[in-house]
């Protein structure tokens, strides 16, 4: 008999606003002198909180960010295995969760994207010759005294994908899909509600474009690479925790040392990290097969194989909201789960979902088949209310998943209630179940 698990409908899609939390603080000495604590937490809001949204309207908006996001990367795949000549273009957010931080000196408070999938932190700069509508005021270089540019000789200036030497270091980052940001590297002060770090590198951002920036004041990059936050705060472990679904519950996100988890749980599920020479930032990871309850699905090893060209692969991110598998695997998920649940389809097409199932008249409470992603030295098996989104109310219960061609995407709605560790030394990612709330 099929492995089950029992699921209430509570469920909906998620988004966050990131708050930094003055209860931790560091600098820079603090972050190079191991016998002080390192390292700071944010707390997470969810940024539809007060828009009076139904379920079904929520679901809707995070499956349209999630592919808006998956067409990013498709264009990025495609660009950077069509010529060895073209700059792989990086990855931009979509606003799945927004950071609030203070720049400069007297500090100017501004919301950025946080990305999982790009390096370079940035802010739109005064003058701005072509700018995206932003809620703060720009910031001006000119009015905070620990502002200063970066040579063309710096070593993260040499990181850049596209730079050139006029005005100090000049930079422009593209993102695959038309959007762009261009100006001058330059150095400043970050302040992360009491934390305060000098000399971060930062892209103060003159000519600025694209649909995917306006929910904030530009991009904070937590990917792989030199130029990102984690790599420059020299501390190469963040982790976050993301609560089910609940207005009134706090996720968290925590930078440095404070991201370690209990070494010693059994519970702790960890597998290797995997490098893409074609895209350096994203966190890729060894997916190696699906069970659907008992049933270890046919999928071959090499569906979810990275290729030397960069294509294909499985990254985790936290700015997609719903899982995306390579078709063929999602056609095998799909076909096995619909097999496994006692539940009428649902072809609608209402949630925007593409497996959906009809609720028994008044049920609150319905069995589901177990999930299970097997990673590299990791089997994960997900809690039910992480792949299943449902509400009584509505009559349907869906698959939080869906399908894409080439590369797969580990979305933050399978990630709910998990510490999740990126640890950049080690090469590791680790998943430990936790109750997020409580962090």
């Amino acid at each position: 008999m099929a492995s089950m698990t029992s699921l209430c409908f509570v469920l909906a899609l998620a988004m966050f606003t990131i708050f930094f939390s003055p209860a931790f603080s560091t600098s820079r000495r603090a972050l190079e002198h191991p016998e002080m604590q390192k390292g700071f937490r944010v707390r997470l809001k969810h940024v539809d909180s007060g828009k009076n949204l139904t379920k079904l309207e929520r679901i809707r908006h995070g499956v349209k960010r999630g592919r808006n996001r998956l067409q990013r990367l498709k264009t990025m795949a495609l660009v950077a295995s069509s010529s060895s000549e073209i700059e792989a273009p990086v990855l931009p957010g979509n606003g799945e969760f927004l950071m609030k931080l203070a720049i400069g000196t007297p500090p100017e408070t501004y919301s950025a994207i946080l990305d999982t999938g790009s390096d370079l932190i940035w802010t739109q700069c005064k003058p701005c010759t072509q700018c995206f509508h932003q809620s703060t005021p720009i910031f001006d270089p000119k009015k905070s005294s620990s502002f200063s540019k970066l040579s063309c000789s710096s070593q993260l200036c040499e990181a850049l994908p596209q730079s050139s030497c006029s005005n100090g270091c000049e930079y422009l980052y593209s993102y695959g899909d038309y959007s762009s940001t261009q100006g001058i590297l330059a150095s400043e002060t970050l302040t992360f509600g009491k934390a305060s770090v000098p000399n971060v590198a930062f892209g103060c951002g003159a000519n600025n474009e694209g649909s995917g920036f306006s929910q904030g004041a530009g991009l904070v990059g937590l990917g792989r690479g030199p130029l990102s936050l984690v790599s420059q705060l020299k501390e190469p472990k963040f982790s976050y925790c993301l609560t089910s679904v609940d207005d009134a519950k706090t996720s968290t996100l925590l930078m440095g040392s404070l991201a370690s988890v209990n070494a010693s749980s059994s519970a702790i599920k960890t597998t290797p990290l995997i490098r893409s020479p074609a895209h350096p930032s994203f966190y890729y990871l060894s997916l190696e097969g699906i069970s659907v309850g008992d049933t270890r699905l046919p999928i071959k090893k090499s569906t979810f194989s990275l290729q030397d060209d960069g294509s294909g692969g499985l990254i985790i991110d936290s700015g997609t909201t719903i899982t995306y598998l390579e078709e063929r695997a999602f056609n095998l998920v799909a076909k096995e789960f619909t097999s496994q649940i006692n539940l009428p389809v649902d072809s609608s097409g209402s949630t925007g979902l593409d497996v959906c199932f009809t609720l028994p008249s008044g049920s609150t409470n319905i069995e589901v088949p177990k999930l299970v992603f097997h990673f590299d030295g990791a089997d994960l098996e997900l809690p039910a209310e992480n792949y299943m989104i449902g509400d009584s109310s509505m009559g349907v219960a869906c698959l939080a998943m869906g399908s894409s061609s080439g590369m797969s995407i580990f979305g933050n709605v399978q990630q709910q209630n998990m510490l999740v560790l990126h640890d950049l030394e080690k090469e590791t990612l680790s998943f430990l179940p936790t109750q997020c709330d409580l962090l």
